[in-house]
This record gives structure tokens, C-alpha cells and sequence, in this order.
């Protein structure tokens, strides 16, 4: 990857991080889900609403570090608005990228994309992926019930 593209992804990163978006907890939320990463402290609840089988709202709080909230506020546009399939593919790819997998590169990530570096840090990699788990978890519950 160039220094130039590295220091556009850092940007993307560090403005989701300072201006991060849909952090806030929906009240009306249909789900909520509380996870941590104990290994550096990174917390987050998800909360979201699904309506015939679409996420028509997201929101999230937490605190730690650039890469997990901005990984969040990223997650959360990424979703908004999709079918419960695709945010769960979604998070398949963006999990295999974040591993350094081949990945269906077919779909668009858009900001996420700046996160493809986190794959040379394995340690930052649970870090990325907390919102994501999430999400996982909260769409999986939806899905047995």
C-alpha cells in the first residue's frame, strides 16, 4: 500500500473517530447488545431496530480506542438501511479483510476499506472487529427467534 493511501486511510480513521457517526443509543432500539474486548479495555453497546427483516436504525456508545470506534461509526453507516443478510455478509468480508483473507471485493466497502491495514497488527484486529461481533450477535438472536 503507497504512503499516500496509508495517510488517507489514517485520515478516514481519525474522523470517524473524532466525529463519529450515529453515536448515540436508540430508545426505541429492538435490540441491544453490550460487548467488551478485555484485552485493552474497548467496550461498545449496539443498540438497532430491525423492521421487516432491514435495519432501519443504528446507534452506538462505548469508549476505546480510534480503531474500535471508529470501526463502529463506520459499521453503523454500513448497515443502516440493509437487509439483515447483507449487513451479515457484510460483516463476513469485512471480517475476512480485516484478517488479511481474500475477501469478495466486488462489494463496495467505502470507508471501511481504511481499516484493511489493521490485518498487519494482530493485536488490533479484536479491536476492529467489536462492533461488528455486535452486530453479529444481536442480527443472529433475530434470525432464531
Amino acid at each position: 500500500m503507497s504512503s499516500n493511501l496509508d495517510a488517507l486511510y489514517r485520515q478516514v480513521i481519525m474522523d470517524h473517530y473524532k466525529n463519529p457517526r450515529n453515536r448515540r443509543i436508540l430508545e426505541d432500539g429492538s435490540h441491544t447488545i453490550n460487548m467488551n474486548n478485555p484485552t485493552c479495555g474497548d467496550r461498545i453497546q449496539l443498540t438497532f431496530k430491525v423492521e421487516d427483516g432491514i435495519v432501519t436504525d443504528v446507534g452506538f456508545e462505548g469508549e476505546g480506542c480510534s480503531i474500535s470506534m471508529s470501526s463502529a461509526s463506520m459499521m453503523t453507516q454500513a448497515i443502516k438501511g440493509k437487509k439483515v443478510e447483507e449487513a451479515l455478509r457484510l460483516s463476513k468480508i469485512f471480517s475476512d479483510m480485516i484478517q488479511g483473507k481474500d475477501y469478495d471485493d466486488d462489494i463496495d466497502l467505502g470507508d471501511i476499506e481504511a481499516l484493511q491495514g489493521v490485518s498487519k497488527f494482530p493485536a488490533r484486529i479484536k479491536c476492529a472487529t467489536l462492533a461488528w461481533k455486535a452486530m453479529e450477535k444481536g442480527l443472529n438472536e433475530d434470525e432464531e427467534q
